[in-house]
């Protein structure tokens, strides 16, 4: 622990204590020597956005920038395109100054907060590494990884992160709910994913929060104090290539309990941010709680309706969706905006019976696997492709249907298929055998037939065979068809094909008999 915060003191500090000021000021610079200290003669950057978590300003010519603080700010510079910010070994970005003089009010139990950092140095600089950034890169999605204890951080490590080794992406994201309330499993989970070899980046989930903060009339400021010290600010911007990327904290904790609330502080942030933004320039907000569901949500609205090419992403359900918000819904823009209900690592809490490895199946309760997404960033397009853990990378569905069906009834079976990462925008089609004729499938929001059966059967299995799986729920991405009629008897080979949003074609097959 010391030495995380040593580093943090080497990378972020670079300048001597003056007397308290009200005002921040400093230098972005590229760091040629690498010393993450500015030297005489390096090259400053003029023109790179600065901010005090609601105010954003730009270096001038000369690289310095000037923000107002109070007793309990957090500076950071907002990566732009081509650099990026010095990293942990993990790969952990560090790019911003605590200022807190006093240090986090104490909290009980006592995960680590921030110590008192003295007065605000006379300037607090920021380093810069150039890097390529071509207009097509990925990035790696992962939903709640949420371990309570080390047991599923290595679920987590055979669920998904080994089989990412060495993975080619720009760099990955985890949407909230890093740990489950379990604050010291943040350095032993970031060594496992720092296995996969990419920058990551963390957005603050209600399980991330310091609940020592309960009762306290300012609750909601003190919850993430533990996070700011692993992490720094709890939400904060930054490019890669040609999009603008925004994590956003949108967890209010009352004191004993939370809602999903952005608050005038971060609404003003963001204001302020995608103004210096291009307005063609794609911009994709990160959260934990689904902004559908979050109480302003219709204020952020009108900020990003401004960026006409925009997405947005969560998790936090336990479940995936993709939603299209309209007018409808209080969406103000012309097209559509296209919000993503991000499927989980730990799937359902990692629930359901063990597998011979020793790891639960977890599937969510919309019957979809856990697993995490590959996005394909292209100027301003994007597509995603959902990764089931440790299945084939075109296990894209479930197909459910009897073993055997009664000659002459055929078309009285229905034929249902639960397409993981399907929506409303998706094509889902069927075929016989070696049919040619397609027969169109109908979108029918229901609960999952194969996780209504494994409940059911819960209470006849042993307790040791794994944990509880929660309640079904009706699942969004179910589409059905009956079978045409007249099939003769014999082995039969079903196809379903889908084709997604993004033009994405996946097929699966199940076998019927016709008796």
């Amino acid at each position: 622990m010391k030495s995380v915060m040593a580093g943090l003191v080497a990378v972020m500090l670079m300048a001597s204590s003056s007397a308290v000021a009200k005002t921040a000021k400093g230098i972005v610079f590229h760091d040629e020597n690498g010393n993450a200290v500015y030297d005489e003669g390096e090259p400053r950057l003029s023109g790179i956005r600065v901010s005090n978590g609601k105010d954003v300003t730009t270096t001038n010519r000369n690289g310095v920038y000037k923000l107002p603080v109070d007793d309990d700010t957090i500076i950071f510079v907002i990566k732009p395109r081509g650099w990026h910010t010095p990293r942990t070994d993990r790969g952990i970005s560090r790019f911003y100054y605590i200022h807190k003089p006093n240090g986090s009010p104490k909290l009980e139990p006592q995960y680590p907060v921030i110590a008192p950092t003295g007065p605000l140095p006379e300037s607090v600089d920021f380093p810069l590494y150039p890097q390529e950034e071509p207009d097509r890169f990925k990035a790696i999605a992962f939903g709640d990884t949420q371990p309570r204890n080390q047991k599923e951080v290595d679920y987590i490590a055979h669920d998904v992160v080994q089989e990412l080794h060495g993975f080619e992406a720009a760099f990955g994201f985890t949407l909230g709910d890093v740990v489950f309330d379990k604050l010291e499993l943040y350095e032993p989970l970031e060594n496992v994913i720092s296995t996969i070899g990419v920058p990551w980046y963390n957005i603050h989930g209600n399980h991330d929060m310091n609940y020592a903060s309960k009762g306290s009339t300012t609750s909601d400021q003190y919850s993430d104090e533990t996070w700011e010290y692993y992490y720094g600010p709890s939400y904060y911007s930054f490019d890669y290539g040609p999009v603008h990327f925004v994590a956003i904290d949108d967890i209010f904790w009352e004191g004993d309990k939370y809602h999903g609330e952005f608050g005038a502080s971060q609404l003003e942030f963001l204001k302020n941010d995608l103004a210096l933004v291009p307005k063609d320039q794609l911009v994709v907000l990160m959260m934990h709680i689904p902004l559908i569901r979050v109480d302003d949500k219709e204020k952020v609205y009108e900020i990003l309706a401004g960026h006409p090419n925009n997405f947005t992403i969560s998790a936090h359900w336990h479940r995936q969706g993709h939603f299209f918000e309209g007018a409808e819904e209080g969406w103000p823009g012309d097209e559509e905006h296209h919000h993503l209900v991000h499927a989980t690592v730990c799937g359902s809490w990692w629930s359901g019976v063990v597998d011979e490895n020793g790891i639960p199946h977890a599937t969510m309760a919309d019957g979809a696997p856990n697993g995490y997404s590959i996005i394909t960033f292209d100027g301003n397009d994007y597509s995603i492709r959902f990764k089931a853990a440790r299945r084939p990378a075109d296990h894209q569905m479930n197909i459910y249907m009897p073993e055997v069906v009664e000659a002459g009834k055929t078309s009285d079976v229905q034929v249902i298929a639960n397409v993981f990462a399907g929506s409303e925008r998706s094509t889902v089609e069927m075929s016989v055998g070696d049919s040619d004729r397609w027969l169109p499938m109908t979108l029918t929001p229901m609960p999952d037939p194969y996780y209504a059966k494994m409940k059911e059967l819960e209470p006849k299995m042993p307790k040791e065979a794994g944990r509880s799986l929660p309640g079904g729920a009706d699942s969004t991405h179910i589409w059905t068809a009956n079978l045409p009629s007249g099939l003769n008897p014999g082995f039969h080979l079903i196809h379903v094909r889908t084709t997604d949003m993004f033009g994405q074609t996946y097929q699966d097959r199940r076998s019927i008999r016709v008796e």
